[in-house]
């Protein structure tokens, strides 16, 4: 962290990007269209309304990836990215859409034991997880992997996350105490810290992949480029990338696409 660093004008991403009521609009036409041609099944994890998985069901075999949205752990759901199934369901990956209960009515702690919970729910499938997520969703994309799933329950497999795809990822949340995003998050330093994944045992095995907007803000550049550096370090195999002219918001555009660079390397992830 750096004192000479505005972080409110580095992490406010709505006001980096004006068009952004747009551009959610769009994701949620777009996404209730893709769920009236592709019916999910909806399943539950916990006893809370949120606490809900839309599973996108591909050809049964391999992998299942999934999906966990942004919003900055206080905003939106999974029913706005549906349509992001559409690019790995046209190769027969099949793709589950987490939501979760949002700050402040909840801690970003508690929205990490609520997405284990949906990882733990999703392994009665007897398959592999590749967990991606977007923003907060890419945050929480790495804590699944660093999650040591045997020492929560002995009965599941230790490597029930295969691999992390981050987009525009957050892995330090110290930065934000001091931002107006904070006013729901209720963060101070101590707790921002450990909701951290850069500050936890990096993971033993899988793979991580951070990428960010081409046109996001060097914090968010940042970010990345250090978590990828970290487990890198740690023995894990990792990858950086910028998606070209992408800001925050379009920066996941590339997964309803079947052929973007994005969803073939989550494919590849899958194993397929």
């Amino acid at each position: 962290m750096s004192a000479n660093v505005d972080y409110e004008v580095e992490y406010n991403n709505r006001a980096r990007v004006p068009e952004n009521p747009a551009i959610i609009a769009g994701w949620s036409r777009d996404a209730a269209a893709y769920r009236e041609a592709h019916s999910p099944k909806v399943i539950a994890y916990g006893m809370g309304a949120r606490n809900r998985i839309d599973l996108f069901s591909g050809d049964g075999a391999g992998p299942i990836v999934v999906f966990i949205h942004g919003g900055y752990w206080q905003a939106l759901d999974g029913s706005f990215f549906s349509h992001l199934a559409a690019g790995l369901n046209a190769h027969g990956v099949g793709v589950a859409v987490p939501s979760y209960d949002l700050c402040p009515a909840v801690s970003i702690a508690d929205i990490i034991g609520e997405m284990r919970a949906a990882m733990r729910e999703l392994a009665k499938f007897g398959r592999p997880l590749v967990v991606s997520g977007h923003s907060a969703g890419g945050h929480l994309a790495a804590c699944m992997l660093a999650t040591d799933w045997r020492a929560l329950d002995a009965s599941l497999p230790a490597d029930l996350v295969t691999a992390a795809y981050a987009i525009s990822g957050l892995f330090d949340l110290r930065p934000l105490v001091k931002t107006s995003i904070n006013t729901a998050l209720k963060l101070d330093d101590a707790s921002a810290k450990s909701a951290s994944p850069l500050f936890w045992l990096a993971p033993s095995r899988g793979i991580l992949d951070a990428v960010v907007g081409g046109n996001e803000s060097a914090e968010y550049v940042r970010q990345s480029r250090t978590i990828v550096d970290a487990w890198d370090a740690a023995g894990i195999a990792t990858q950086f990338a910028t998606i070209d002219g992408a800001n925050h918001f379009t920066a996941i555009a590339p997964l309803g696409d079947p052929d973007s660079p994005m969803t073939l390397r989550l494919k590849q992830l899958a194993g397929r």
